[in-house]
This record gives structure tokens, sequence and C-alpha cells, in this order.
């Protein structure tokens, strides 16, 4: 994996776990036969490498359900405090 698009998908999508599904999504399609939206940099690039420059440069991006994060956040709050 390289590391450099790994830092580049990272400033995008800040959330590690959101960025690890993205990507592992993105590379089950590259896998699967969908084409690439970038072209690939030589015939033997890692799908994940593929998907990292990808997310980089804004062309996948992740859409969050923000009433399931609230939910998610007010259930954790009711938690702690029992």
């Amino acid at each position: 994996m390289n590391l450099e698009m790994l830092e580049k998908a990272r400033a995008r999508i800040p959330s590690i776990p959101v960025l690890v599904n993205l990507v592992s999504q993105r590379t089950k399609q590259l896998n699967r036969g969908e084409r690439p939206f970038l072209r690939p940099l030589s015939k033997f690039e890692d799908k994940s490498d593929i998907a990292l420059r990808e997310i980089a440069a804004g062309l996948v991006v992740a859409q969050v359900d923000m009433q399931a994060v609230e939910a998610h956040m007010e259930a954790q709050a009711r938690w702690a405090r029992r």
C-alpha cells in the first residue's frame, strides 16, 4: 500500500474507520471488474492503491447517515450514564 496516497486520502477522509471501509468497498468493486476512475500507473498496480488514489483525487466519497450517527452518539451517552 502506498503510504503517500494513504496520507493524501486521509486528508480527505480523516475518519480511519470510514476510510478503511471506503477503500475496502472500492477495492472489491475494482476486483469485480468495475472500471477505475483513474488510469492505473501500471498494469501491476494494486487495486487498493488505485482506490486510494481515487479517494485522494476526490473521485470517490463517503456518504454518512447523520441520523444514524446522532442515534449512536445518544445511545453511547445513555450507556455512559448508567
